[in-house]
């Protein structure tokens, strides 16, 4: 067996499958691009979806990575054992189509066992196939001579997330030895396969040969598939001789930094040793997820880094560390792995930035959840309690980001408990919201060979042309291919070229028409998508007869595309206005260019300010009015870079690519239509600015026509608004609403003053009618106030002036009621507690309160209880004393 370190292993490993005729495979970001289904790529599979469901068709079928990958299913774990991992990376090789199970097998045991690879001991190895899946079981021993006595039968070997792909696995462990054995001979789970430390699973092969249906249909796939997964940090825990995932070179130089930080040792205690890992862990997971363009913030992806922050900063904590820190581990995380991974080394002041920045606002939380807390306990003990609420705790966890162990031990210090069944509960609401907020990760469409079969190429000539005289090569009616079609249908149409673009890159499908030689429409395209090879699939509707082989003159809507071209050129001009005013680290996440608007999606943690949005829109009308010429470039993806175009966020790039160039403001690698120049964008204006998720934010904008038709419609809103003011020219209506504001405030001044003055006139009256109960005086009256606001002014009013023992007032507002009571010392000294009484009578009204024991207020929305509920008080009052 070789000693490797992390970078020779996965070298080896993608050397090993280029042999063999694999493309190696840029690791995908972990933010997934249009794939709602998952919150992060959490898998090497993830990144094949299109691939393996039929979408879109590789340009080699065998493809080999090192993918990096989050999961967070189980992130109480980490630290904990010796392989859970938020962040990890998955060596894969799979195969579109092409090789199956008789190769993946062999070219496994030959990358483990050879003496040019890795040169594990044979003996070491064992692996589990699927009980039905024979096959697999005779390469496994005729093929690569394996004994029986090394090959489990598992029935759950067999890979299947739901409607798509599937089929049987087979896994690969490695046997540690007999010091790795932790459970005792003869248990259920001590055996190859089983959940022990003894014999770990390195490698899973997937043979994906089958199409699971809706009711539960296995049809065999129309192509088969490979799908593998090796896990490179606990492969590297055996090469390296490491009793855990962490004492490898992946982990320990991150670990030595913290032991300088802490002036603590990793060895000190088991307790310690789970911090080290757990922050080790957290701030790979957090550069790694922040250069790939995800930010801290309160839902989805955000929300999930926010989480890893806080636990590795409370972790800090444990090791004496109060000061922000993890900024200066990212250094560490970007050294180790800069060799596959430069994008974390070249974004390491901003990585650093946003992770200094959460933590010395989470500092701040933890003060303020601090001040919290108190302010609970003193409430708690001020009503002589003792149990905390478990909703108070969760909305600690939740809302102020306080850690429940902060308040255990604030809680305990004051010799009082927590409600945890509560808190639980409330914990399993939250998962519930989260897990209905977004569907089932892994989804993958059911393949379809109709397209991906297809070997017929269709040349998009819509760069330079709006009409092309074509011959239809297919006609798709209801998923399967005609050779003609009539009136009335819906198609879907591929010619042998076609000026149409079809839907990609944010910019949406053309529309126009298909006609004869006469002119006459044949047919109306609604939109176009894009084929697996990249053909222009034409989504139509028939008007008249079409058939396979016949030439037809397609016509793409010219105004439309004009006005579609002026967005898409208009987005490139943003970009780099973005990245002008907020900084380099303001990139494109997403777009959509239509005719009527434009959407454009980038990363930024803060918010935009007005006089930003000012700048942006200012430096794209300045472009515009410069009449710039729009240049594009066909040229290779390398010597695109070199001239330095932007690649835009998570797009695939082939070998050639088109590089959009606007004088020397902006390039970017696109593949959309432009104009020629500037000038015809004619006028930009950003109409909204707002955050959508997770550190991203979202701009919508219109040119030419659509802005100038929004300005219409503003200068129109400003006109009547002048009319309706009384001005005589719009300049006047700023002051004008000025002066109106402050009539309106003197107005609802007096108001105020009237009403309390009413109030207090009540009051006279009210506070006269005291009634008593044994030695307790008490009045329990409707009155007629504004609000709840003037109900406690006139409760003070009454505790100044020591009118009574104990007040209950109640007030109807429309269809609700409020209710308050309060008691001077005297009546609760007598036992009476404020809270006990606005419980006791609260129901009336259908509501319910609480409070402290000398004052307590309730709402209710039965506002014809209230005469019940203030009659109610004699009879509580008597039952307390009796």
């Amino acid at each position: 067996m070789k000693h490797l370190s992390s970078t020779e292993l996965r070298q080896m490993y993608l050397d090993f499958f280029e042999e063999k005729g694999h493309k190696i495979e840029k690791s995908a970001s972990l933010v997934p691009v249009e794939d709602p289904s998952l919150l992060w790529v959490n898998s090497g599979v993830a990144t094949m979806k299109k691939y393996f469901d039929g979408t879109i068709k590789p340009e080699n079928p065998r493809i080999a990575s090192s993918q990096k990958s989050i999961r967070t299913n189980d992130i109480e774990n980490v630290g904990v054992t010796a392989r859970h991992h938020t962040l990890f990376e998955m060596l894969g090789n799979f195969s579109i189509g092409d090789y199956f199970k008789k190769e993946a097998i062999i070219w496994a045991w030959e990358f483990l066992t050879d003496e040019k690879w890795m040169a594990l001991d044979p003996d070491k190895l064992y692996v589990t196939i699927y009980p039905d899946d024979e096959e697999a079981g005779r390469i496994w021993k005729e093929e690569v001579g394996l004994d029986a006595s090394h090959i489990v039968k598992e029935e759950g070997n067999f890979w299947d997330i739901g409607e798509g792909p599937c089929g049987p696995n087979s896994e690969i462990f490695y046997d540690r030895g007999e010091a790795f054995n932790d459970l005792p001979e003869g248990h259920e789970e001590n055996y190859p396969g089983g959940e022990n430390e003894r014999w770990l699973e390195i490698w899973n092969l997937v043979f994906s040969q089958f199409n699971h249906k809706p009711n539960d249909v296995y049809d065999p796939l129309p192509n088969k598939n490979i799908d593998t997964g090796m896990g490179l940090e606990r492969m590297l825990s055996i090469l390296q001789d490491a009793p855990t995932n962490f004492e490898t070179d992946l982990f320990m130089p991150i670990i030595e930094r913290v032991e300088t930080i802490s002036g603590k040792s990793y060895k000190d205690t088991a307790e310690s040793k789970v911090s080290f890992k757990v922050i080790a862990d957290h701030v790979r997971a957090l550069s790694f997820a922040i250069s790939d363009g995800a930010l801290p913030s309160n839902e989805g992806r955000g929300y999930v880094l926010r989480r890893l922050l806080r636990r590795s900063v409370m972790h800090g904590r444990r090791l004496s560390i109060e000061k922000p820190f993890l900024s200066e581990l990212v250094p560490v995380v970007a050294s180790i792995m800069k060799e596959h991974y430069p994008e974390v080394d070249n974004a390491v002041e901003f990585i650093s930035k946003v992770i200094l920045n959460e933590e010395e606002r989470f500092l701040e939380t933890l003060a303020a959840g601090l001040d919290k807390v108190n302010e609970l306990v003193s409430t708690l003990k001020e009503a002589d309690q003792t149990v905390l609420s478990g909703k108070d705790v969760f909305q600690l966890y939740d809302t102020f980001g306080f850690p429940v162990e902060l308040t255990e031990e604030v809680v305990s210090e004051q010799n009082l408990t927590i409600n945890y069944p509560e808190f639980e509960e409330e914990m399993t609401k939250q998962k519930e919201r989260a897990r209905a907020a977004r569907q089932a990760e892994g989804s993958m469409a059911v393949q379809s060979s109709l397209l991906s079969d297809l070997k017929i190429k269709s040349e998009f000539t819509g760069y330079t042309e709006d009409e092309e005289v074509s011959k239809l090569n297919r006609i798709i009616k209801d998923e399967a291919f005609v050779d003609s079609v009539s009136s009335g249908d819906s198609v879907k149409l591929i010619f042998s070229a076609s000026p149409f673009y079809p839907e990609k890159g944010g910019q949406v499908g053309d529309s126009g028409l298909i006609l004869d030689q006469n002119s006459t429409v044949l047919a109306e395209v609604n939109t176009v998508k894009s084929g697996p090879d990249g053909q222009p699939v034409h989504v139509a509707s028939v008007r008249q007869t079409l058939a396979v082989d016949q030439e037809y003159k397609l016509v793409i809507d010219k105004k439309r595309r004009r006005l579609i071209e002026r967005n898409h050129t208009a987005t490139h001009l943003l970009h780099q206005a973005l990245k002008d005013v907020l900084g380099d680290h303001a990139n494109q996440a997403g777009s959509l260019v239509e005719e009527n608007h434009l959407r454009f999606d980038f990363t930024h943690f803060g918010q935009v300010t007005d006089d930003e949005l000012k700048q942006m829109e200012q430096i794209v009308n300045e472009k515009i009015q410069e009449n710039l010429i729009v240049e594009t470039v066909e040229t290779t993806l390398e010597k695109a870079k070199e001239l330095g175009a932007m690649a835009l966020f998570g797009e695939k790039y082939g070998k050639n690519v088109r590089v959009v160039m606007i004088d020397d403001f902006s390039k970017e690698l696109c593949g959309g239509t432009h104009v020629k120049s500037t000038a015809e964008i004619g006028l930009f204006k950003i109409t909204s600015e707002a955050g959508i998720g997770a550190g991203t934010r979202r701009i919508t904008a219109l040119t030419s026509e659509g802005a100038y038709q929004w300005m219409e419609e503003q200068l129109r809103v400003l006109n009547e608004a002048s009319r309706l003011m009384k001005v005589q020219s719009v300049k006047e209506v700023p002051s004008r609403i000025e002066g109106l504001q402050k009539e309106l405030k003197e107005l609802n001044q007096a108001n105020e003053s009237l009403h309390s003055r009413l109030a207090n006139a009540q009051a006279e009256e009210v506070f006269t009618n005291i009634q008593e109960v044994g030695q307790v005086t008490f009045i329990s009256e409707e009155i007629k106030a504004k609000d709840m606001n003037q109900l406690r002014q006139l409760s003070d009013k009454w505790k100044q002036q020591g009118y009574s023992d104990v007040l209950v007032l109640g007030l109807r507002n429309e269809e609700k009621v409020n209710l308050i009571v309060s008691m001077n010392q005297k009546a609760v000294g007598l036992g009476l507690k404020a809270g006990d009484l606005i419980k006791a009578v609260s129901p009336y009204v259908n509501g319910g309160g609480g409070g402290r024991p000398d004052f307590a207020q309730a709402g209710g929305k039965k506002p014809e209880g209230l005469d019940d509920a203030l009659a109610a008080v004699s009879d509580w009052i008597n039952g307390q004393l009796g």
